[in-house]
């Protein structure tokens, strides 16, 4: 079915909707194959708060952004391959339901949709489209994915040393390799993780000796141990233009 609307006028049509709605900022999306497979409103779990975002499937790309204007305009445009992505549910937990991890190597997140039948349909498709995608290139499906972070309001002391408290001042920082929220001191290190940025990025104390040693496989289990353990905890983006104001960090 993907094949035969790839070159409908139908499809052409959506597609430069879309295109459209994004504006001069937004990159083109009209390219010879792709697909339009489905559109609707998530909630992202940003690192604030829970908002309201844009996402398109295609049959090949995910892209999602911030809504100026339901159906009409949309700003902040992010494009993910979707060769690249994994996705994992999550369990309901207080308000947040009907949930799901978008996660890739560069950037992972956590999503919710209005309802449980929304829910397996936004999964079934993106399932789907990963697997037809792997199966046409005959790549192997990723196994390293960005670290979920932390929210913010989810420590109100450095995860790593258990004494720094936050202020004003003392300031909140994400490891990029666990997600944990950790002050100053304990990440002072950089450290070069090619998948999410050709410098190195900042980095815990914790995770910069099991990398220096070449542990990095410890390192990755142990956040994800910290991950079911408290599954409410690590429900977040790896960084938002509007939401995450030390990214740079």
């Amino acid at each position: 079915m993907v094949d035969r609307l790839a070159n409908s006028e139908a499809n052409t049509r959506r597609i430069s909707i879309v295109e459209n709605c994004f504006g001069a900022a937004g990159q083109p999306l009209t390219i010879p194959g792709r697909v339009l497979i489905g559109e609707g409103v998530l909630t992202k779990l940003c690192r604030k708060k829970p908002k309201a975002r844009q996402f398109f499937l295609f049959n090949d790309i995910l892209v999602y952004g911030n809504i100026v204007i339901q159906k009409k305009k949309y700003n902040k445009q992010h494009i993910i391959p979707l060769e690249n992505v994994t996705i994992d549910s999550i369990q309901d937990e207080g308000d947040l339901r009907n949930g799901w991890l978008i996660k890739t190597p560069t950037k992972s997140f956590a999503v919710y949709a209005a309802t449980a039948t929304e829910k397996s349909e936004w999964m079934n498709h993106i399932n789907k489209c990963v697997s037809d995608l792997l199966s046409k290139s005959g790549k192997t499906p990723s196994n390293e994915h960005a670290a979920v972070w932390v929210p913010d309001s989810e420590a109100t002391v450095c995860m790593r040393c258990q004494k720094a408290k936050f202020t004003p001042v003392n300031r909140r920082h994400h490891c990029r390799k666990c997600g944990f929220v950790v002050c100053g001191p304990c990440s002072e290190k950089r450290f070069l993780l090619p998948s999410q940025s050709s410098k190195p990025v900042r980095i815990c104390d914790f995770c910069y000796d099991l990398l220096s040693t070449g542990e990095m496989t410890a390192c990755q289990s142990t956040r994800s141990d910290s991950y079911s353990q408290s599954p409410k905890s690590t429900l977040n983006d790896v960084s938002d233009d509007d939401d995450d104001e030390d990214s740079s960090d």
